[in-house]
């Protein structure tokens, strides 16, 4: 059995359900999506080819399958478009429901009782996110952060580059020094940055990044050293 679909079998999926969902899924995925918890219908009779929910960090997937099984439907749902979740337990399973903002209703029935309690509990569980504004920050500083680290990768590889001769790097003419005033005015602005470092821990995501792209600014402009900067790069990064 394919490694990667064991921790959905968990509580009696079908396998083959399991099997045929994760592998049409995973060219469906978008950047940073990940599937959460897969619950198959399981009706009374003989079910060849149940319908299954999706639950990802994204949205709720409702997979149908068509065509005697040689195709099957994908009905997608981001969760910013759910209003609510519901679960309904009978008899014979349970019938897992949500309605959108739009004052649509989706239902799918005959879902085991163990899977629909954890579908809910995981949907809750995003809507509550969303709701807090955890979500869209979470993905954006996680985007923002490997496209920084590919920065600082490109920049520090760079530095180890063997320089042969000091002419291939000086300028013909050497750029314009500052003055004494305008030296020590831009060191005392940087040292008040380094001041600020105590409060790290009440700012926001966004707010450590900015501060971060300050000190790479700060680097740029030669207003502090490689090794001030490496120091104030760890310990922003220690809170992201």
């Amino acid at each position: 059995m394919k490694e990667q679909i064991k921790k959905f079998l968990n509580e009696e999926q079908d396998p083959k359900a399991i099997e045929k969902i994760t592998s049409k899924l995973n060219d469906l995925l978008m950047k940073y999506e990940e599937i959460g918890y897969i619950a198959v219908q399981k009706k009374p009779a003989l079910t060849v080819f149940p319908d299954s929910i999706v639950v990802t960090n994204k949205r709720i997937i409702i997979c149908q399958p068509k065509n005697l099984g040689l195709s099957m439907d994908f009905t997608d749902y981001t969760w910013d478009q759910i209003e609510g979740t519901s679960v309904k337990e009978n008899i014979l399973g349970s019938e897992f429901s949500f309605s959108t903002k739009t004052d649509m209703e989706v239902s799918i029935d005959y879902i085991p009782k163990i899977q629909a309690r954890k579908i809910f509990t995981y949907a809750k569980e995003q809507i509550d996110i969303l709701k807090s504004g955890a979500v869209p920050n979470a993905t954006i500083i996680e985007e923002v952060a490997a496209d920084a680290t590919d920065e600082f990768e490109d920049v520090e590889e760079m530095e180890t580059v063997e320089v042969t001769s000091f002419m291939e790097i000086m300028p013909s003419t050497p750029p314009p020094l500052p003055t004494v005033n305008e030296y020590f005015d831009t060191r005392i602005e940087a040292h008040k940055e380094t001041h600020k470092e105590s409060g790290l821990a009440g700012l926001s995501q966004d707010e450590l990044f900015e501060k971060l792209q300050n000190y790479k600014k700060l680097l740029d402009n030669g207003l502090i050293l490689q090794g001030e900067y490496d120091n104030f790069k760890k310990e922003i990064l220690s809170y992201m």
